[in-house]
């Protein structure tokens, strides 16, 4: 049995694509909201939203580029990334990113 590092996900992006050049090409970053439901104790519904960090290089990071806007819904195939950092003040960051592989542009907006 192979074991993989594998996400998929359909949301909405919850800002405008931001886009970071470089020499041998571009990196593009958005958000994503994903949603479920589930009904509480007390019968009602209730939405729980969770927020995801995207990186996408290469080609796909065109495509982000020219075609995704804030609210645009999406679904995406990546990786899960974890990264350390140090922000300005010296204090230790830690980050979770999907690192995007495929992606499908949905919906008319």
């Amino acid at each position: 049995m192979s074991l993989r590092n594998k996400v998929s996900l359909i949301g909405r992006t919850g800002k405008e694509v931001e886009i970071i050049n470089f020499e041998k090409g571009k990196l593009a970053k958005v958000s994503l909201a994903t949603s479920d439901f589930y009904t509480n104790a007390l019968g009602e519904k209730v939405e729980e939203t969770q927020w995801h960090n995207l990186v996408v290089n290469g080609k796909l990071a065109d495509i982000m580029e020219k075609y995704v806007t804030k609210g645009k819904e999406i679904a995406v195939e990546g990786k899960i990334q974890y990264r350390t950092y140090e922000d300005k003040e010296g204090i230790k960051r830690y980050s979770t990113e999907i690192r995007v592989d495929e992606l499908v542009l949905l919906g008319a907006k």
